[in-house]
C-alpha cells in the first residue's frame, strides 16, 4: 500500500501538486486522467522519489519514505517506472538491459538474473528478441521490453507514465494487451494514460487531475459514466467531441483528416466505422459542399456514443438553402448514401450558418441499428420532373 499526505510540489512560480491526499491498497489499478500540464507526471515521479516532494509524507506499506535519511533507493526497489520515452540502454541487449538492475542493486547472480529476465522477456512476448539491441526493436518491442526491466525487480507497485503516448496504434495494441495481463495478475498499478476506454477497462479505480490536485476519484462507471464534477465532464466532452471549422478552399484537408482519424482512435471506434467517418467527411466537404460555396464557412461536429456505440457527423454551413442530396456528383452522393444509417438536412438554427446536415454512421452490415431511417435514394432527375 502507498499513501500520500498532503503531498506538494513547486517549480520555481508554478505548483503542479497541491496538497494531494491519496491511499492506493495492494492489487488497486489505478489509471489517472486529466488535461495535459496538471501535474500527472508529477504525482507519478514525486511517489518514487524522482521528483523530491516540496512538501507532506509518503509512506509504503506504513514506513515514510520522505523522511530525511530515508534510503531513496530502497523505496525504487520497491516502485518499478516505466516511461513513455522507454530509457533502455543502448549499448546493452535486451536481455542484458532486463538483468542490470537486480544485478547492480539486488545483488542477483548472473544465472539467476538471466532465467528470471527470459521468463519475464517470455511473458511480454519478447523472448525471441533477447540478444537484440534497442535500436533494432519497434517502439512497441521497446516499451515491452521496459515493462519487463521494472518487473525484473519484483516491485510491489509498477508507475506507467503515459506508456503508449510514443506509440502507433498497432504497437499501442501490444502494450495495452502486456499491461492488461498484468492487472489480471493482480499486481498493484498506477498508470498515467491519455486512452480513456483503455483506462475504463483496465482500472478498477480512475483519479481525474485537474488544477493540481485529485478532482475526482471513483470507479471507471461513476467516472465516466456520470462525472459529479463540472470539470471533469467538461473534460470528457472534450475528448468526445472534435470540432473541426473549414473556412477557405486552401484549408488543410490532410491535417484535418489526421486529426478527425486521431479522434476517431481516441474514442476506440471500430475500424470500419473509423473508415466510414472518414469516408463521410471527405465526401461531404470537399466533393460535395466546397464546389457549392464561393466563400465556404464549414463547421464539422464529430461525435461518439461510447454507450450506443454510435457515430455522428454535424456539418453547419452557410450559403443558400442546399441539400446534400440535390448535388450533380451522384458518385459522392452514393459513396455518402454507403456509409450512413441517417442522412438529414433542414435549417441550421444557429447564426453565421443557414444549412445543417446531420450523418448518422452505420455501424456494421447493411442492417440499421437503433431504429434509425436508413439514408434516402436521392430521385433521378426525371422522377422530379414527373411529380
Amino acid at each position: 500500500m502507498i499513501e500520500l499526505r498532503h503531498l506538494s510540489k513547486e517549480f520555481g512560480g508554478a505548483a503542479p501538486l497541491k496538497d494531494v491526499s491519496l491511499t492506493v491498497g495492494d492489487g488497486e489499478v489505478v489509471a489517472v486522467i486529466g488535461p495535459s500540464g496538471v501535474g500527472k507526471s508529477t504525482l507519478l515521479r514525486c511517489m518514487n522519489l524522482l521528483e523530491t516532494p516540496s512538501g507532506g509524507q509518503i509512506f509504503l506499506d506504513g514506513e515514510e519514505i520522505t523522511a530525511p535519511g530515508y534510503d531513496v533507493r530502497a523505496a525504487r526497489r520497491k516502485m518499478g517506472m516505466v516511461f513513455q520515452s522507454f530509457n533502455l540502454f543502448g549499448h546493452l541487449t535486451v536481455v542484458e538491459n532486463v538483468m542490470l538492475a537486480p544485478m547492480d542493486l539486488l545483488g542477483v547472480g548472473k544465472q539467476e538474473a538471466y532465467d528470471r529476465a527470459m521468463a519475464l522477456l517470455r511473458q511480454v512476448g519478447m523472448a525471441d528478441r533477447a540478444l537484440s539491441y534497442p535500436e533494432e526493436l519497434s517502439g512497441g518491442q521497446k516499451q515491452r521490453v521496459a515493462i519487463a526491466r521494472a518487473l525484473a525487480m519484483d516491485p510491489k507497485i509498477i508507475l506507467f507514465d503515459e506508456p503508449t503516448s510514443a506509440l502507433d496504434p498497432t504497437m499501442t495494441a501490444e502494450v495495452q494487451r502486456v499491461i492488461r495481463d498484468l492487472a489480471g495478475s493482480g499486481k498493484t498499478m498506477v498508470i498515467v494514460t491519455h486512452e480513456m476506454e483503455f483506462a475504463r477497462a483496465i482500472a478498477s479505480r480512475i483519479l481525474y487531475v485537474d488544477e493540481g490536485g485529485i478532482y475526482e476519484d471513483g470507479t471507471p462507471e461513476q467516472v465516466f459514466d456520470h462525472p459529479r464534477g463540472d470539470r471533469t465532464r467538461r473534460f470528457l466532452r472534450r475528448l468526445r467531441v472534435l470540432e473541426l471549422n473549414i473556412r477557405s478552399r486552401d484549408y488543410d484537408f490532410i491535417g484535418a483528416m489526421a486529426e478527425l482519424e486521431s479522434y476517431c482512435l481516441r474514442c476506440a471506434m471500430p475500424g470500419k466505422v473509423r473508415t466510414r467517418v472518414l469516408l463521410a467527411f471527405e465526401e461531404l466537404t470537399q466533393q460535395i459542399l466546397l464546389p457549392r460555396l464561393p466563400k465556404p464557412e464549414i463547421r464539422v461536429t464529430a461525435e461518439y456514443s461510447e454507450e450506443e456505440r454510435r457515430a455522428g457527423l454535424t456539418f453547419l454551413y452557410n450559403g443558400p438553402d442546399f441539400d446534400p442530396a440535390d448535388t450533380d456528383n451522384t458518385l459522392a452522393y452514393t459513396l455518402l448514401k454507403g456509409v450512413c444509417a441517417e442522412l438529414e438536412h433542414g435549417p441550421a438554427g444557429e447564426e453565421g450558418f443557414t444549412n445543417r446536415c446531420r450523418l448518422t454512421i452505420r455501424e456494421d452490415g447493411g442492417e440499421n441499428k437503433g431504429g434509425s431511417a436508413p439514408a434516402q435514394e436521392k430521385p433521378s432527375k426525371e422522377e422530379n420532373h414527373e411529380i
